[in-house]
C-alpha cells in the first residue's frame, strides 16, 4: 500500500543543495523508500524512517536544508519530534519571546513535580534527524483561499446573497455545460471563448471559471450572456451579480499572480516567498478602499495571510534568502526591523565561515598567513558592495563575491512550495502508469520515472 501522501517524500530531496554555476541539480525520487515500496499506515514515524533512509541511499543528508511539505497532521508531527530547531537569534532570544521579567525568573527554580512515566514514554526526537521544515506556501494560500474566506460574509449581509447568488448560477452554467452536448455547443457559438474546466485539485480553477465569465461579458457583451441562460434553462446573472463577479477577479488576481509564482518550478527560489507576500499584501490593502461589495473578501484574506504567515514572515533566514537574491536584495519592503534582521543573520554566518577559514590556514608559513590577511580584508565589506553594487547582471551578479553566493546558494536552493514537485512527478508517474503496466514492479516504476524526469541531465 503507498502512502496516502506521498509528495512528502518527492519534496524531500526533490532539490539538493549540490549546484555549480548557480544551476541547481534535482533529484527526482517518487513514494518509495529505497527499493521497497513503503507499506502500512502513513504515521509520523513510519514518514520519518521513510525520509531518513532517503537521505542515507543518496547521500544527501547534510545537503538538505530545509524539507517543503504540505501541512499533513503525520508530516507535522514527524517534522515536530525530529527535525533540527530554528536556530536562535543573535541576542539568545527565540522568534521574538520576550526576556523572563524577576518575577519570573526567580519562579524559574521552583521545584516542580514530573511524570516520571510519562518522561520514560515521550519520544526523545533521538531516533531520526530530519531537516528543517518549510510548510508549502501554495497549500497554505490555498487553504486561506477555501477555509479563511469563507466567513467573509458573516458579518456583511450583501456580500454573503450576492456571492452564494453568484457561484449558485456559475455552478449550474458549468454543469451544463461540462459535456460536449448541444448545450455545450451553443455555448462555444454564443460565447466565442470556452469555459474553462472548474476542478477541486485546481487551486486558481474557480477564479479562471468567473474570470473567463467577466471576459465573455465584457467582450460579447450582456445580451450573450442572457441568451445562453435562457437557452440552458437557469437563472440570468443580473448587474449586481455581474459587478460582484468583476470585483471578485480583482481581488483574487493577485492571490493567483502569487500562486503562479510561487509553484513555478524553473526560476523560483525561497527568496521569493517573503517578497511576494509582501506584495501580495500591498496590492490587498490597495484594493481594499475602492471594493464596493469585496470589502470582507479583502479583510479575510489578509487576516489569513497573517495567520498563516506571520510567523514565517518574520523567520531572519528566509528574509536574508530575500535579499541574496540580486533581483530583489533589499527593494521588497520598506521595514527597516524586517531588513535589520536578515542583514544580521547575513553577517553573523559571513562572520562565522571567516573565523573557519582563519582556523584552517597555517599560521607557521608566514607567507600563508600574510596571504589569509590580505584575503581576508575585502570579505568583511563583501555585504555592502553587494548591497552598493548597482549592476544589473542578475544571479551572475554573485559570481564577484565568493561568500555570498555561498550562502544564498545554501539558503535558496529549496523551494518555498511542493507544488511543483507533485505536479511533475505525480503527472509523470501517470504517463508511465498506464493499464498495460498495471502489473509493473514498484522498482521498475521507479527507474523509469527517474529515468525520464532526469534525461536532460545526460544531454
Amino acid at each position: 500500500m503507498l502512502l496516502k501522501n506521498p509528495s512528502i517524500l518527492v519534496t524531500s530531496h526533490l532539490k539538493s543543495l549540490t549546484a555549480i554555476d548557480g544551476k541547481r541539480r534535482q533529484i527526482m525520487h517518487f513514494c518509495w523508500a529505497g527499493s521497497e515500496c513503503v507499506k502500512g499506515s502513513p504515521t509520523f514515524d513510519v514518514v520519518a524512517a521513510a525520509l531518513e533512509e532517503i537521505h542515507s541511499e543518496y547521500h544527501i543528508r547534510n545537503k538538505v536544508t530545509r524539507t517543503t511539505t504540505d501541512s499533513g497532521s503525520n508530516i507535522l508531527k514527524a517534522f515536530r519530534l525530529y527535525a533540527e530547531e530554528k536556530e536562535e537569534a543573535p541576542d539568545g532570544q527565540d522568534d521574538g519571546e520576550s526576556i523572563l521579567d524577576d518575577a519570573a525568573q526567580e519562579n524559574e527554580f521552583e521545584v516542580e513535580h514530573q511524570d516520571v512515566t510519562s518522561i520514560l514514554n515521550d519520544n526523545t526526537g533521538l531516533e531520526y534527524q530530519l531537516p528543517r521544515h518549510q510548510k508549502c506556501a501554495c497549500h497554505l494560500l490555498n487553504l486561506i483561499l477555501t477555509v479563511d474566506t469563507t466567513n467573509a460574509g458573516a458579518a456583511n449581509e450583501t456580500y454573503k446573497r450576492l456571492s452564494r447568488a453568484a457561484f449558485a448560477k456559475c455552478h449550474a452554467s458549468w454543469n451544463k455545460t461540462s459535456r460536449p452536448t448541444m448545450d455545450y455547443i451553443r455555448v462555444d457559438r454564443e460565447y466565442k471563448l470556452k469555459l474553462l474546466r472548474w476542478g477541486q485539485t485546481r487551486w486558481d480553477s474557480l477564479f479562471l471559471f468567473v474570470e473567463r465569465v467577466v471576459r465573455i461579458q465584457k467582450k460579447r457583451g450582456e445580451e450573450a450572456i442572457c441568451s445562453v441562460c435562457t437557452a440552458l434553462k437557469i437563472k440570468m446573472f443580473n448587474h449586481a451579480e455581474m459587478g460582484f463577479l468583476a470585483e471578485y477577479t480583482a481581488v483574487m488576481k493577485p492571490v493567483v499572480l502569487a500562486l503562479n509564482l510561487l509553484q513555478d518550478q524553473s526560476s523560483v527560489h525561497m527568496g521569493f516567498l517573503l517578497p511576494t507576500l509582501y506584495q501580495l499584501q500591498e496590492d490587498l490593502k490597495r484594493l481594499e478602499p475602492s471594493c464596493k461589495i469585496c470589502g470582507p473578501l479583502v479583510g479575510a484574506l489578509r487576516e489569513g495571510i497573517q495567520k498563516r504567515f506571520g510567523d514565517v514572515m518574520k523567520e531572519p533566514e528566509l528574509i536574508a534568502a530575500a535579499i541574496l537574491l540580486p533581483s530583489l536584495r533589499t527593494s521588497w519592503t520598506t521595514d527597516e526591523s524586517i531588513i535589520k534582521a536578515g542583514l544580521d543573520f547575513i553577517r553573523n554566518h559571513l562572520d562565522t565561515e571567516l573565523e573557519e577559514v582563519s582556523a584552517s590556514s597555517s599560521l607557521s608559513d608566514e607567507d600563508d598567513f600574510i596571504a589569509s590577511m590580505e584575503s581576508g580584508k575585502p570579505d568583511a565589506g563583501e555585504l555592502e558592495r553587494y548591497l552598493s553594487c548597482t549592476s544589473t547582471a542578475g544571479v551572475d551578479l554573485l559570481q564577484t563575491f565568493p561568500h555570498i553566493k555561498k550562502l544564498s546558494l545554501k539558503i535558496n536552493t529549496g523551494l518555498p512550495a511542493s507544488a511543483a514537485c507533485e505536479r511533475q512527478v505525480f503527472s509523470h508517474a501517470g504517463l508511465l502508469f498506464t493499464a498495460r503496466r498495471s502489473q509493473l514492479h514498484d522498482k521498475n516504476l521507479e527507474s523509469q520515472l527517474l529515468l525520464k524526469l532526469n534525461r536532460d541531465f545526460t544531454e
